[in-house]
């Protein structure tokens, strides 16, 4: 691995270690909150905090283990093994809603008074300001070093703060007007929109492991760097692509004249590959050269 690449796994894994200390004291505050409270809604929000620990504890360890640079077994690298983080946290979502939702029912069958609501609130305020914070980094994070695991760190721990939001909303109209079931009711809430998330966490881990292609704004910069060499009277097909996490990987054939020198069609071929990778950010780019009147050359039907 690169002196840069190495710098930069070691940058996403101090974002990892953010989120952890920040799943950490969330799950303080909003323990407190629901010990002072006895509110099921809080109670659902604690749980949700200790997905956040687990999903970052294995962001971390699978960060760490995509940083490892491609040997024998493993000729393309690790790169993928982010999908399995973002993909476990989905997991573990589904189990926090099954729990939530658990909790709910119980307390709509047998209500219980709430307490200390004011102070239950605040503390619960300041553990959705924490997520917020630290979500915001982590998303702009996985941006800008194509970390489909820290992004998905982060989407969760502003969804984590959209929860927040309505349990404080609900308590506080129970509050108001005393119905002590808007309570449960909130939580039931919460494990619905848990659901969602995990659902879209594993949709998008499934989608990379199947080697999706590129997105479509990055394969129309491709075909308009191929496009700017078929002036020279070259042609390209069997374009193919596909994405790891923060990886990206363009195959094509290159068809050329066949009076061409080798070392003219190497010269082509280098430009090229410089090109797709200056089009697509850390992109690994195989081209294959073939004479343009060749038959054989546009019969690649299996690609």
């Amino acid at each position: 691995m690169s002196r840069d690449a190495g710098r930069a796994h070691d940058a996403l894994a101090i974002f990892a270690w953010l989120s952890i200390a920040a799943a950490l004291a969330t799950i303080a505050l909003k323990s407190a909150a629901w010990w002072l409270t006895g509110s099921v809604g809080l109670l659902s929000d604690a749980l949700e905090s200790t997905v956040n620990l687990a999903g970052a504890v294995i962001t971390l360890a699978m960060i760490r283990l995509s940083a490892r640079p491609p040997d024998e077994n493993h000729a393309y690298g690790y790169s993928k093994a982010e999908y399995f983080a973002s993909g476990f946290e989905g997991a573990l979502i589904m189990v926090a809603a099954m729990a939530i939702a658990a909790a709910a029912v119980q307390r709509l069958l047998a209500p219980a008074p709430l307490e200390q609501l004011g102070i239950g609130l605040l503390v619960s305020g300041a553990a959705a300001a924490i997520n917020l914070a630290v979500g915001t980094v982590l998303i702009r994070a996985g941006h800008r070093h194509d970390s489909i695991a820290l992004e998905a760190d982060g989407r969760h721990l502003l969804t984590d703060v959209w929860t927040s939001a309505g349990v404080i909303a609900g308590l506080v109209a129970v509050g108001a007007t005393g119905w002590l079931w808007v309570d449960p009711l909130i939580a039931l809430a919460v494990a619905l929109n848990i659901v969602w998330t995990g659902y879209r966490l594993l949709r998008r881990s499934a989608l990379g492991l199947l080697d999706r292609a590129l997105p479509t704004a990055q394969r129309q910069a491709i075909a308009a760097v191929l496009h700017g060499h078929e002036a020279r009277g070259v042609q390209f097909h069997a374009l193919r692509t596909r994405r790891a996490a923060g990886r990206s990987f363009i195959s094509v054939h290159v068809l050329v004249p066949g009076l061409w020198s080798v070392q003219k069609g190497h010269d082509l071929l280098e430009e090229i590959e410089a090109d797709l990778r200056a089009a697509v950010r850390g992109s690994s780019v195989i081209t294959h050269l073939e004479p343009i009147e060749d038959p054989v050359s546009h019969e690649d039907y299996e690609l």
